[in-house]
Formats: structure tokens, sequence, C-alpha cells
């Protein structure tokens, strides 16, 4: 693979650096050896929060995951966000720090085994690429930046793993440094997704700065929320739950000053909060919380967490919570076991995807054949041998027609549009980018500028897989939803050559008008397409 990376120079995404993919299911990115076949799996999880980073190693011992050892450091990348939404250096720099030690710890596992995920801060930050670039070179493997309702799901994964399997809906709260997640769901699905922009970080920088406590700061901060979670109240509160269990670092500090106060024997309750945030008014100040029992390094953030999760209790109707182990991080390795396993999510948002909108699945499916039996050919020449660039394009034939559902004038980008920003389960925001890119340029005119979007060593794989997908739809314009035609293709970094049998062409002058227009196109996006009548010219 000449034209990219080594597994030793970590890339700036998932696309260009394709050996780390965590989302690969083939027999390469498993970690037994030949010699020790039933020697357990060990995976990593790795969460860049807002607040905190956290790192978990387990072993994979018969589809169930043993945790090893757990690491977190307060990083507080999203209280370095500046004015501008701008990461300062100092973050950065703190950000880094904590990576250069959790490293140490994942040197040596196998490509695939460990995932990393960036959620609020890096979700909003500006210049989160110039940082994923730095913690890529130091990890060895992608980091992810996921969208707000897939850390929800993936929280609820996690949760849902460390709860007994109870019958019955189960709300759960995730109070981060600048989002809040908040999903209803039954056993291991979740029902319900929300995230929203609230969190103990963003919050103690708007109301609790200084480190005061006062009725007015605290009343501001827990109206704020209230309003945030007017958008899902009257909905969550509709479907209900039989059960709530929190699964941050907040809540489960809340938990422990409600437990040490005796202010409830059963968890957290509207009361114990009540009689809480009296307390919290009372002492005044943060250095005071000492007292109660809450870590130095948790103090500046306990009435921010405490507000929202008042608010919460307040707005939702919440009578008793319990917090939970499981989290985003646990979910994240539930997540690559199911992938690993044949349960990949992302497998069932693109089949909800062809439902939603109305895909024609037998088209679908013949341009996929098509497709794998093009990729087949030039995967060794275009350097596209990677599973992840398979599933990438299997992905992009299953739902290149939904533009359809909107208007066949330019449904292409419809298309490219519905996947670029719509909330896609189990798919990370670069990846959904790439997948958004192969649909947008599947036909008509073939445009570098939407390429240009992406990073310069993501753009000639992308730019060489919407080529493969051009032809496959083109091959398959009648559709007939046949085997594809007999053809053969040949690639080099700038031309591609494709044959048919003897009179093929002849038999079929549409194909052959169509392709003459796609060469036409291909042209001014610098690929040199040609069109061999015979495969036995082929030398």
């Amino acid at each position: 693979m000449s034209t990219t990376p080594s597994p030793s120079m970590p890339s700036r995404n998932a696309v260009s650096h394709p050996d780390h993919r965590s989302g690969a299911n083939t027999p390469d990115h498993d970690n037994k050896t030949p010699e020790n076949d039933d020697k357990p799996d060990l995976i990593a999880a790795i969460d860049l929060g807002s607040n905190s980073f956290h790192m978990v190693v387990a072993q994979r011992v018969q589809g169930e995951i043993r945790t090893l050892e757990k690491m977190g450091e307060k990083v507080q990348l999203g209280a370095g966000l500046d004015s501008r939404n701008y990461l300062t250096e100092e973050a950065q720099q703190r950000g880094l720090e904590c990576l250069r030690r959790f490293s140490q710890r994942i040197q040596g596992m196998a490509p695939g085994s460990v995932r990393v995920v960036g959620t609020n801060a890096l979700r909003v930050a500006r210049n989160a690429q110039r940082f994923v670039q730095r913690a890529e070179a130091i990890l060895g493997c992608p980091v992810e930046i996921i969208a707000g309702r897939e850390e929800a799901r993936i929280i609820y994964l996690g949760v849902s793993h460390s709860q007994a399997d109870d019958l019955g809906r189960r709300l759960v709260v995730d109070i981060g440094g600048g989002s809040t997640e908040f999903i209803i769901g039954e056993r291991f699905e979740p029902q319900e997704t929300e995230s929203l922009h609230m969190g103990c970080v963003s919050f103690r920088n708007r109301y609790f700065h200084d480190g005061k406590i006062t009725r007015k700061r605290m009343q501001q901060a827990i109206t704020h929320a209230r309003q945030e979670l007017m958008n899902i109240q009257r909905r969550y509160r509709r479907l209900g739950w039989q059960s709530c269990v929190g699964s941050s670092g907040s809540i489960k500090a809340i938990e422990g000053v409600i437990n040490a106060l005796n202010l409830s024997s059963e968890g957290i309750t509207f009361g114990s909060l009540k009689d809480l945030r009296k307390r919290l008014i009372d002492m005044g100040k943060v250095e005071r919380l000492e007292e109660l029992g809450v870590r130095a390094d948790r103090q500046s953030i306990f009435p921010a967490g405490f507000a929202i999760l008042y608010a919460a209790f307040e707005s939702l109707g919440i009578e008793q919570m319990r917090s939970a182990d499981g989290a985003l991080r646990e979910g994240l390795l539930y997540d690559m076991v199911g992938r690993s396993e044949h349960e990949d999510v992302r497998e069932r948002t693109i089949s909800a995807m062809q439902e939603r909108y109305r895909v024609d699945a037998a088209q679908a499916e013949a341009v996929e054949r098509t497709a794998r039996l093009a990729r087949s050919q030039v995967a060794a020449d275009w350097a596209l041998s990677s599973p992840y660039f398979s599933d990438l394009l299997r992905w992009a034939c299953r739902v290149h027609e939904i533009g359809l559902a909107i208007s066949h004038t330019q449904y292409h980008k419809h298309g490219g549009y519905l996947m670029q920003y719509s909330d896609l389960p189990g798919f990370s925001q670069d990846d959904q980018a790439a997948l958004a890119t192969l649909v947008r340029c599947h036909r008509r005119k073939f445009s570098n500028g939407v390429l240009e979007v992406h990073g310069e060593d993501e753009i000639l794989p992308l730019k060489r897989l919407s080529i493969i997908l051009r032809l496959a739809v083109l091959l398959q314009h009648g559709r007939n939803h046949d085997d594809p035609p007999p053809f053969t293709l040949q690639a080099s970094d700038s031309k591609l050559t494709i044959r048919f049998e003897a009179d093929w062409l002849e038999q079929h002058p549409l194909t052959l008008a169509d392709l003459e227009s796609e060469r036409r196109y291909l042209d001014k996006a610098d690929i040199k397409l040609v069109i061999k009548p015979d495969l036995e010219t082929a030398a």
C-alpha cells in the first residue's frame, strides 16, 4: 500500500490509516496468535472527554470483557476553549501529556484493538484536527470525533452491561464536561438518545468561575439547564422508565456526598438534592466542599454538575437514581466486541437508512456486487486492500440512491447531504463525512471541490473509491439487477482501463454511451479512462 501511511506513522484520521480501524472484522485484526489461539484478546478504549481523559484496558474472553486496568486524569480540555472556540496550546499540552502516559500502556497492542474517541470539546473546537493529529502521532492509532447522539448510544451500551438485565425501560444520565447525555432504553437497546449542550465545565465557567456559590447563581444555572431540557421533557416523560441510572463522575461524586451526609438511603432522590442544595449555598465557596469529602480535583465543577442534575430531576420528574460503573469507555469496548463478532451497529444503521428512504434494495445489491468485483481487480494497484475501504464502498453502494426520496433532480447531492447530517449510530464524524462524499460523487460531474474538504491524505483513496462506485452504478444503469457484465479493470496512478468481451459493447450501445460520458467526467478529475471493446486485446 505504497500511497497510504504505514501503521507506525498514524495519520489525521481513519480513512487514511485503515490498518487501525476499530471496525475491521477480519482475522488480520485479531490479537490471537497461531501459537496460542485461545489467548484472550487485549483491547483498550480511550475517552477524550471535555473534563477528563479516561482509558480502560481489558481482556476479551469468550465474548465477555474482563477489565484489567483503568486510568483517568482531569485534563479539562473544555476549559481550554478560548472565546473563538480554539483550544489553547496550554490545554492541548495537558491533553498530550496525559496521552503520552496512556500510550505506554497500549504499546504493542494489535491494530484495531484500541479505540479512541473525542467528545464535546473536540466537537466544538475549531482547531480540533490539529490536536487530533498530535494525539494520533503519540498513540499510534486513529482518534474519532463522535457526534453527541453517538456518544449517548455508546454510553448506554456501557451502562447496560454493568446493570442487572432487568425488564422495563431504563433512563441513563451522563453529565460530561461540555455536554450531558440522556438515554432511554430497554436491556441493551437505546430507544431515545439526546445530547444537550450543557456540562459541568461549561457551567462552571459561566456560573461558578470564581468559586463562589450563591443562591442566585445556583438558580441561574438550574434555570439554564431546565431551558435546555425543555427540548426533551415532554417526549421523555411520555415514554417513561422503570429505573434511572447516572453514569458520570459528577453523579458519582454527588451520590457520595449524599451517602456521607446520610441524606438518603435510596441513592439520589429529589429530597436529598434539595437538602444538598441548601448546604452548598450555605457553604458559599467551593473550597469548603472538602468538608463534604469532595476531591480537590472535582471541587470547582461540583456545583455546576449538581445544578444540571437538580434540573434533570425537576424537569423529567426523576424520583430516584443510582450511579453505575459503566460509561462511555466501557461502551466502546462492547461496541468493539460487537463489531468483531458481526453484531455491528453500523450495519443496522445502513439498513435503517435504506428502509427510511425506500431504497431499491435489489438495485443496491446489484451495484454492490459490481463494485466488489471492480475493487477486487484494482485494490492492489490503488492501495484499497484494507477491510475498511471494503466496508465503506459496500455501505455507499447500499445508500447511494437515498436522495431519490427528496427529488430525482441532483439526487446525489441530496443523498450526500443526508449522509453528512443524519444521526448515524456507529459512525464517527470522519467516517460519516467519507460516506457522504462517496454518495455525493457517485454520478454526474466529478467534483474535486467535494474531496477538498477532507485531509490531504484522504483525498486519493476517496477519489478512487468514488470512481469504482461510479462505474458500478453505470454498469447497472439498466436496473435489471443482473450479475455484473464480463469486464476487467487495470489501474495505474492516473489511468484506468476497462475491457469487455468481444462484441459486448456493440450489443450494449447505451452502456458504451454512458462510458464515453464518464470518460469526459473523469478527464476533468485528472483520471484517464480507457475503454477497450475486446478482452482478447488485453495484451
